[in-house]
């Protein structure tokens, strides 16, 4: 971990036993402490006072790569602006995310996608489903990309509080296949992303997970 990785923080909400997501950053780094500004709330976009002793779950990207670890809120730090200091994990309880553990969120967002190599026309389609680590798109027939072809994406991500992401990527098409009534998909790998970027897709799919939770219990 280093200055300026962007984490995404989960705790657990003791009165509503609901799971919480924030997004945070990392300021500082002490031999005992990771230094984090203020955690914003995914839901309402803003800041949120999360007490000494909080137990979380947080994940980042590093060289493309998701990691994981669990900590907890020690103290307030005293710097220019507000922030916490957490408990630095120990190398061995940082985990990293392997690809099929990626949520994988049956969703349509636009995405428009440029051949590399221009050996298809650029095509403006949907999304059948997204995560970390790539996403499925609708395209008109099975031979419209072949195994191997890359591309640039570009992705629109509406989220909970009102803001979009736009996201950039470089994919790699894996396979085609039909998905039901003629409908054909191609599954793309990202093979190259920006490490914010791979974090607002996780925290687009995680309020998706949480969305469709939500919906269950109504």
């Amino acid at each position: 971990m280093k200055l300026g990785i962007q984490l995404t923080i989960e705790t657990v909400d003791m009165d509503s036993n609901q799971l919480k997501k924030y997004r945070s950053k990392i300021i500082e780094i002490t031999e005992e402490y990771l230094i984090i500004d203020y955690p914003i709330s995914v839901d309402t976009n803003k800041t949120a006072f999360l007490a000494r002793g909080t137990h979380f779950k947080a994940s980042f990207v590093e060289n493309e790569v998701v990691y994981k670890f669990r900590s907890k809120i020690i103290k307030n730090a005293k710097l220019k602006v507000p922030a916490l200091a957490v408990k630095y994990p120990e190398k061995e309880q940082i985990k990293k995310v392997q690809r099929r553990e990626f949520v994988r969120i049956d969703t349509a967002v636009d995405v428009t996608v440029h051949s590399v190599n221009e050996s298809f026309e650029p095509i403006v389609t949907v999304t059948s489903d997204i995560s970390g680590g790539g996403i499925s798109i609708i395209i008109p027939h099975e031979d419209y990309f072949q195994k191997g072809d890359r591309a640039q994406v570009m992705l629109v991500l509406p989220m909970l509080s009102g803001r979009y992401y736009y996201i950039k990527a470089e994919v790699e098409v894996v396979i085609n296949r039909s998905i039901s009534n003629g409908v054909v998909a191609s599954s793309l790998k990202f093979i190259s992303i920006e490490k914010d970027a791979q974090q607002n897709i996780l925290q687009f799919c995680f309020e998706k997970q949480r969305e469709a939770r939500q919906k269950e219990l109504i």
